[in-house]
């Protein structure tokens, strides 16, 4: 495709970037409601069920984010490919991701039916543990469905057509609405299943959408170009090696993102119910704001890499200024209203007094954690399109998992300096805050010092038998 009909000229590429991330942005509200209807739906049903809920699903997120994390990883190739008019190449890049994919849904489904030690080792009470570990082991048989789903995402949003994934998870969401009510509450015969029936409800929804998927694959003609259809190729060493450089640090980047987010949970845990269920609620709606700047990375990602691999690393940069721009303000947007709706929010999410007048600070940190995670988060998918991935995991692991994970629990529960140990999940939320905004300010200036690189040394080539001519 040329560039005048992928988006061209410098005036058009902000509405360009801003309506791919528009499109993204509704699909994936429609994914979040899918977390949000069940917090709902548990937390009406018992305050136990929330609480499991809260653990259980803290442990699939970072299962699949991590393991979706690595195959997300691969958009960059995809729409290099693309910008470099390469269409035969994505098609075969794409077979090849499918062995990627069979090993991240191996190691996945293997945390999830066996969650015992994890449980064990971060203090999950007993009472809890057989409730969390029938919901995981349900959730487990949706994890193929939906890295599988999130390959076909990938490609779309790296060819710059991410509508039809939205229309799928939006008329998703249709389903899965009823689906958990009736599960979890019971009724025509059906006997109340509490949180195991959201498992099945997204098991259900999950297969869906992946049949569907698999349909327009076959049938959309915009698909034709790339024949993705031919037969599956063995195993090519080298560009599996190529994934495994972009995959493998970019998977593990979001392991340590959000195994920090996880871990709050589970060490939240041994504070009791009322502290888990306050948690989820704050847990959550970052987690849904997060979604807006997903988008714009997203997008963004897909623009830099699509004028990389056209060459035109000027319009990659302005391409990037214009994401980082749109991202901050919408951040910082999102944060006034979470700060100043903070009441309102938790008294939605939850009938229990106790819950929401605890939560209802949470969301105070939850602002400023937000507006670093915006930031972050564009950054680290714009480095990848300049194929910089291992310094932000060692910032990652350095920052998330020293200062914010290890702060929080000294804070929490031993004291950090003059402050004594809080006994709250507000130490979580506060620490982690910190943490993440000195993350995002390194990122930036990775950011700037990578995109002022001569492109010589900062231009990427794009995956391909080693025959193609870039």
């Amino acid at each position: 495709m040329s560039s005048s009909t992928h988006g061209g000229a410098h005036p058009g590429e902000r509405s360009l970037i801003a309506r791919h991330a528009g499109t993204v942005f509704v699909g994936q509200m429609a994914v979040m409601a899918f977390g949000v209807t069940d917090t709902l739906v548990a937390g009406r049903y018992a305050e136990e069920a929330l609480a499991a809920l809260s653990v259980g699903a803290a442990i699939f997120i970072s299962v699949y984010v991590a393991l979706m994390g690595g195959l997300q990883a691969l958009l960059p190739v995809w729409a290099e490919l693309h910008g470099a008019g390469r269409s035969a190449e994505v098609g075969r890049s794409v077979r090849q991701s499918l062995y990627l994919c069979a090993g991240a849904v191996c190691i996945g489904m293997a945390v999830l039916l066996f969650p015992g030690p994890l449980l064990r080792w971060t203090d999950v009470p007993q009472a809890m543990q057989a409730e969390v570990t029938r919901y995981l082991a349900v959730l487990a048989w949706a994890l193929p469905p939906a890295l599988l789903f999130r390959l076909y995402s990938t490609l779309n949003q790296s060819l710059g057509h991410p509508r039809l994934v939205t229309w799928l998870q939006t008329a998703s969401l249709a389903l899965k609405l009823p689906l958990s009510i009736w599960l979890t509450f019971g009724g025509a015969g059906l006997p109340a299943l509490g949180v195991v029936g959201c498992g099945i409800a997204t098991l259900i929804v999950n297969w869906t959408m992946l049949a569907v998927a698999l349909v327009m694959l076959r049938t959309q003609s915009l698909y034709a170009p790339y024949a993705l259809w031919q037969r599956l190729e063995a195993p090519d060493g080298r560009q599996l090696r190529q994934f495994a450089r972009l995959g493998i640090p970019g998977g593990l980047a979001v392991l340590v993102e959000v195994s920090s987010f996880t871990l709050m949970a589970l060490f939240i845990a041994r504070l009791g119910t009322t502290a888990s269920a306050a948690h989820q609620i704050a847990s959550n709606l970052t987690a849904v704001a997060y979604m807006a700047p997903l988008a714009l990375g997203l997008a963004t990602s897909a623009r830099v890499s699509f004028w990389l691999g056209g060459g035109q690393h000027a319009r990659a940069r302005h391409a990037c200024r214009l994401g980082l721009e749109m991202t901050v303000l919408c951040a910082l947007a999102v944060a006034v209203a979470m700060a100043l709706g903070r009441h309102v929010l938790a008294s939605l999410y939850s009938s229990q007094a106790s819950v929401a007048q605890l939560a209802a600070p949470l969301l105070l940190a939850t602002a400023a954690y937000h507006l670093a995670d915006a930031v972050q988060t564009l950054c680290v998918f714009v480095l990848r399109c300049w194929r910089v991935t291992v310094l932000p995991l060692i910032i990652y692991c350095s920052l998330l998992w020293g200062l914010g994970l290890t702060g929080s629990y000294w804070l929490a529960y031993r004291g950090l300096g003059p402050w004594g140990a809080m006994q709250s999940p507000l130490a979580f939320w506060l620490m982690s805050s910190v943490a993440l905004g000195l993350t995002a300010l390194l990122f930036l200036a990775l950011l700037w010092k990578t995109v002022r690189r001569p492109p010589a040394a900062a231009a990427p080539a794009a995956v391909g038998p080693p025959e193609t001519p870039a």
